[in-house]
């Protein structure tokens, strides 16, 4: 039997860790043929559109199964029946008053709930969640307003920014994750601390990446942002190396996540060159949408569906492709910049990629979730395969 506390909440990411993969599987394919075929949906019909479901639709689902815990059933119900009032209903009536309302209230109740869980954080580091997560549930917020104006088109600068505040995200709590959990494998298998957070990288990432979408909205001072970019794409990179990704080879797990943070240096590098070379810079914020989000979104998601029931994330088959799938459609998004007349295939091969990546995590998730409400009704039960913890 449950104790009344246990009994009365359900961990939030039951919900909305595979609502979250299922809409990243569908988005894509439905954008594509929203923007360039007949067929499609109104909602999608715009790249500023497309990008605001991305960013505030399926991001901020995977934010809220992570970050929100446990909560009452009645909470639960409200936050996700929002979110999919608000992503069902985009789909046929984008600007209905019901359907904003929805979604706004969503984003503010998710924000009410996390923003000011780190304010009281003791490290400066550990207390920029709470700014950070204020400001991308303002920006749902703005472009939201917008959407209801009719204004969704001018909102590509908007969404830019948002993309830029979303690396920040993902590099503070991608790092968070690999470090422990690479600590943990090198001290049980060799007897040897790994580099760990690297809290002096960290800061400096911080200060670089909350500095540059602030600087990039003037251009003279794009140049200067460049800059500042290209050299925490270095410091991604010089962090991930410290991490030994050669030590991990026996965990595909973890060399998964390793590839998703690899793609936000090399999103990053790529970012400094297009500001160097052009005004606009969208194309290449794909590296981040598609190669970072994609794995180390399917990564977070999965390990922690793994490790609430009892498993074995190196013992999950799919970390790895998944990472090489998201990878691939990363890939193949960029390539069709200078494609010419073949831009449109390699679109198409993109948005499959990156379905067929999501629609397996969400088979996974709902496997693991299934194995963790076992155990929640009998805490007593072992994996029958054998239970042996790696991890931190």
């Amino acid at each position: 039997m449950l104790n009344p506390p246990q009994a009365a909440t359900v961990p939030a990411w039951h919900l909305f860790f595979p609502l979250a993969a299922l809409h990243g599987a569908l988005l894509v394919p439905l954008s594509l043929l929203s923007l360039y075929h007949p067929a499609g949906v109104a909602l999608l019909a715009s790249p500023a559109a497309h990008g605001r479901e991305l960013l505030f639709g399926f991001a901020l689902a995977v934010i809220a199964g992570y970050l929100l815990g446990p909560l009452t059933r009645r909470w639960l119900w409200l936050l996700g029946g929002l979110w999919l009032a608000a992503r069902l209903g985009g789909l046929l009536w984008p600007v209905a008053l019901p359907v904003i309302l929805a979604d706004g209230a969503f984003v503010l109740l998710l924000g009410w709930r996390l923003v000011p869980r780190f304010i009281a954080a003791k490290r400066w580091r550990n207390r920029v969640l709470s700014p950070l997560l204020g400001l991308l549930c303002l920006l749902a917020l703005v472009t939201l307003v917008w959407r209801y104006l009719g204004r969704m088109p001018t909102t590509a600068l908007v969404m830019h920014q948002g993309v830029l505040w979303l690396v920040l995200l993902m590099t503070f709590m991608g790092g968070r994750v690999l470090a422990p959990a690479v600590n943990g494998y090198l001290m049980a298998t060799r007897r040897q601390a790994g580099a760990g957070v690297q809290p002096s990288i960290e800061a400096a990432l911080i200060v670089l990446l909350g500095t540059t979408p602030l600087l990039m909205l003037w251009p003279p001072l794009r140049p200067l942002a460049a800059s500042l970019v290209l050299a925490a794409g270095l410091l991604v990179l010089l962090r991930l190396w410290r991490w030994r990704p050669w030590a991990c080879r026996q965990r595909p797990d973890l060399l998964g996540l390793m590839v998703g943070y690899a793609w936000l240096g090399v999103g990053l590098l790529l970012l400094a060159r297009a500001w160097w070379q052009q005004p606009h810079a969208s194309a290449t914020l794909h590296a981040f949408t598609i190669g970072a989000l994609g794995a180390l979104a399917s990564g977070i998601m999965l390990r922690q569906a793994i490790l609430r029931a009892k498993g074995r994330p190196e013992a999950e088959p799919l970390l790895l492709p998944l990472a090489l799938l998201f990878s691939l459609a990363a890939v193949l998004r960029l390539l069709a910049l200078d494609a010419g007349e073949g831009w449109l295939p390699l679109l198409w091969g993109s948005a499959l990629a990156w379905s067929l990546a999501w629609l397996l995590a969400a088979w996974r998730l709902l496997h693991w979730r299934r194995r963790t409400v076992r155990r929640r009704l009998d805490p007593g039960q072992l994996p029958r395969e054998g239970y042996r913890r790696t991890d931190p």
